[in-house]
């Protein structure tokens, strides 16, 4: 019986919608497996990998086929420029899928994709890449080190020059090394449902290699699972994913037993119930967000974890509100931001985002933090954000906050991190690099309103 789906075919609608429609990878990928459920594991696996694959690479791809055809890549029609990224990433990096079925089944989806007359040029530049692999030529390392590390990374030049000035060569490869390294799931252990201990032997017993992690105990990295959903675990709210950078802002809030806790920007909603968690039942978190679906995000969390003293809240970060003035003991402020520190995760990130859009979110994380600050009593503190690497929006916005709020005072953070941690605190902060640090790029600010 002939297949009902092609899955070179489903993985092209996904590259297209990515790349040429704007919809976020996690999304586009999502959506296509769960249209189609009947696909068995291997071919899920199989259109994840090529699809992700095809995103994490795409700059070195293209520089790949621009030297083999003589059509530059931003020149081709997107269906026939979509085929060629997707088969030459299975050429380069998918050894168990042979040259020859890479070629013939690219050409055949030209065609059934109305290009019946590009097939000679489908299947000459994927004929001509695929015996000349081993003959590409590369920026040199020493003469153009930011050429080198953009296409062997596949990192825009952009990102490659803010980094090195602020991180070194050394450190900026390590980084971009993590960004293309497969990482295990992090989660957080529900301490109000179980020990971690209990979590870690029932994890097991559902065929999941559970890890710890080095820097909290009630931190986990777990693997080895099919999917999260079936697992009874996780249907009953035992734990919760989460990276440790994330983990890490509750912490560093280290609320106490009645606080009244306000999150500003809080979906999916991990910080707000982790300090729920930490609470142990006592006090309140508002977790807030912009949008109706993201208050949903927060309140499907609530509901499976079942925390008691947790809220979600429809409201604008940006707009005062009233009622929330001097009333909180802590005010979580994770703001929107570039999330250059998680493009291992958001792959997709790095070709979205332009140095024009991280000076538009430095200045709308100030907007914010203008209007936050007012929630916050005396004594109270706040913890400033971002999963990004980015220096305008992290040590730049902490001075320009100090500078513009003399009611407040950094915090020395180090207190409330492990010893491997507390080394790479700077100013007061912490900036978590990928590929340096065991977690994604993060950063992470506190600040305490002064008692009169």
């Amino acid at each position: 019986m002939a297949k009902m789906t092609d899955d070179r075919e489903l993985i092209l609608g996904v590259l297209l919608e990515i790349t040429r429609d704007g919809v976020y990878s996690h999304i586009a990928i999502r959506n296509v497996l769960e249209k189609y459920q009947y696909l068995d594991k291997k071919e899920r696996a199989f259109i994840t990998r090529v699809v992700e694959g095809t995103l994490e690479r795409m700059i070195e791809i293209d520089y790949i086929i621009n030297q083999f055809s003589n059509v530059k890549v931003n020149k081709m029609k997107p269906v026939i420029r979509t085929i060629l990224r997707s088969a030459v990433y299975q050429l380069k990096y998918m050894d168990g899928v042979p040259d020859s079925a890479v070629c013939n089944e690219a050409v055949k989806l030209a065609e059934k994709k109305g290009f019946r007359s590009l097939k000679g040029f489908v299947n000459g530049v994927l004929r001509t890449i695929a015996r000349n692999m081993d003959q590409i030529r590369y920026p040199e390392k020493e003469k153009n080190p930011v050429s080198w590390l953009s296409i062997h990374y596949s990192i825009p030049e952009w990102m490659v020059k803010l980094w090195l000035s602020e991180y070194g060569a050394e450190t900026v490869e390590k980084m971009l090394k993590g960004f293309l390294e497969e990482h295990p799931t992090v989660i957080r252990c529900n301490l109000r449902k179980q020990s971690e201990k209990e979590l870690t032997e029932r994890l097991r017993k559902e065929g999941v290699k559970v890890e710890a992690h080095p820097y909290l105990s009630y931190a986990k990295k777990i693997s080895g699972y099919d999917h999260l959903g079936g697992l009874e675990s996780f249907r009953d709210g035992a734990f919760q994913v989460q990276d440790i950078s994330s983990m890490l802002v509750a912490e560093i809030a280290a609320p106490q037993r009645g606080d009244q806790v306000i999150d500003v920007c809080a979906a999916p909603g991990g910080k707000s119930m982790h300090i729920a968690d930490l609470l142990d039942g006592s006090g309140m978190v508002a977790a807030r967000d912009l949008t109706e679906y993201k208050v949903g995000l927060i309140e499907e969390n609530i509901c499976r974890t079942g925390f008691q003293n947790i809220r979600a809240e429809q409201k604008d970060a940006t707009v005062f509100d009233k009622d929330s003035e001097r009333i909180a003991d802590i005010v979580i402020a994770d703001l929107p931001c570039s999330g250059l520190g998680v493009l291992a995760k958001k792959t997709d990130l790095k070709y979205k985002m332009t140095k024009e859009g991280t000076e538009s979110l430095a200045k709308l994380q100030r907007e914010i933090l203008e209007v936050v600050r007012n929630y916050v009593k005396e004594g109270g503190a706040l913890v400033y954000s971002t999963c990004t690497i980015n220096p305008a929006e992290n040590l730049e916005n902490v001075r320009w906050f100090l500078d513009n709020s003399p009611e407040f005072e950094a915090e020395d953070i180090t207190p409330f991190l492990c010893g491997e941690l507390q080394k790479d605190v700077k100013e007061g902060c912490l900036q978590l690099l990928p590929g340096v640090h065991d977690s994604d790029g993060f950063f992470i600010a506190k600040f305490r309103r002064k008692r009169k």
